[in-house]
């Protein structure tokens, strides 16, 4: 597979990565507090947060009962009077237990205040199928909010990402759901070098993870490394594939995506989420309707199946997006 990182002595992983972001943002903001079911004395159900109530204290690192809805509402009233705040959802599959507080309330506020109110709220937790968990622990639902205006959508793949896009989107002042693709948290493959000084990554910036020039894979999250996967079988066919990392759906860098169709002429876009309204097809849509004239071959989706992420493995691994199902879209294309 295509290394996206950098291995060797000193590499850290992307729940590091996490970690070091929230932890950095709560000594530069001494006004920044954090939520969420076992956070604290636990530090979280995949210990993302360990450590940290010790550090900072009980007020600061909240345990909040089990109940989704009362502690994005909480984090609501906290951000309204300017205290930052990191909820973490302990499986993201849950988030929409506080659906309402999200949508209606979190997402509206800075419009329906004609912009005197910013909520600076990141609302973050694990994601994502592959491990096993069945149908309320493998779910990534980021569609939902990216349709929702007002809330900025992330999705790293990269533990220098999860970094870098962690520490941004808690100094946004506006909310950001921040999707951690729990398969990624301790995988010793991606490991990167960290740099020492404050490290940024800015949204709504993608990254060209591989350079091509006969199609164009987008994607975001775990199906990255699928994409890179993929890519290096395409090479042995004679296939160069260029592989897109959005780390952002909202806002899309579509400058990247079609910079890169206007070199290669043809795109699969990739997403584990389910097929219907996936985010997929909102990228499909608007290379169509801004790229159109920069295609050779209709653009291909490779996703999930319209079904619940089943338990059994073999089961899970039937509808949930592989490396040949992406080789197969991009020779289709390819030979259009």
């Amino acid at each position: 597979m295509s290394a996206v990182a950098e291995k060797g002595t000193g590499t850290k992983n992307f729940l590091t990565g996490l970690k070091e972001a929230i932890r950095e943002e709560m000594l530069r903001n001494e006004r920044m507090v954090c939520m969420g079911e076992d956070i604290g004395i636990l530090g979280g159900a995949f210990g993302v947060t360990e450590g940290l109530q010790a550090e900072f204290g009980p007020q600061r690192v909240i345990d909040a009962p089990i109940s989704e809805a009362a502690i994005v509402g909480s984090a609501i009233g906290m951000a309204m009077m300017d205290r930052p705040v990191m909820v973490e959802m302990q499986f993201m599959d849950f988030i929409s237990c506080g659906f309402d507080q999200i949508v209606n309330n979190a997402a509206t506020m800075h419009y329906r205040t004609a912009g005197d109110v910013s909520l600076p709220i990141v609302i973050r937790g694990p994601s994502g199928g592959y491990g096993g968990g069945g149908p309320y622990h493998s779910q990534q639902n980021e569609s939902w909010f990216a349709h929702s205006p007002g809330l900025k959508v992330v999705v790293p793949s990269t533990p220098l990402d999860a970094k870098g896009l962690l520490k941004s989107a808690l100094r946004d002042p506006n909310p950001v759901i921040f999707y951690e693709v729990k398969e990624l948290y301790r995988k010793r493959e991606i490991e990167q070098m960290f740099p020492r000084e404050d490290y940024l990554v800015p949204l709504g910036k993608a990254s060209v993870r591989r350079e091509g020039s006969d199609v164009t894979l987008v994607s975001y999250g775990n199906p990255v490394y699928f994409c890179l996967e993929a890519a290096d079988k395409l090479a042995e066919q004679g296939i160069q594939a260029e592989v897109i990392d959005l780390r952002t759906l909202v806002p899309l860098d579509e400058e990247a995506i079609l910079t890169s169709i206007a070199k290669t002429h043809r795109v699969v876009v990739v997403n584990e989420a389910s097929r219907t309204c996936g985010f997929a097809g909102e990228i499909v849509a608007r290379i169509n309707e801004a790229g159109f004239e920069l295609l050779d071959a209709p653009p291909l989706r490779v996703t999930r199946e319209d079904t619940p992420v089943p338990w059994v493995k073999p089961l899970e691994l039937h509808v949930l997006p592989s490396v040949d199902d992406i080789v197969q879209a991009a020779t289709k294309v390819v030979r259009f």
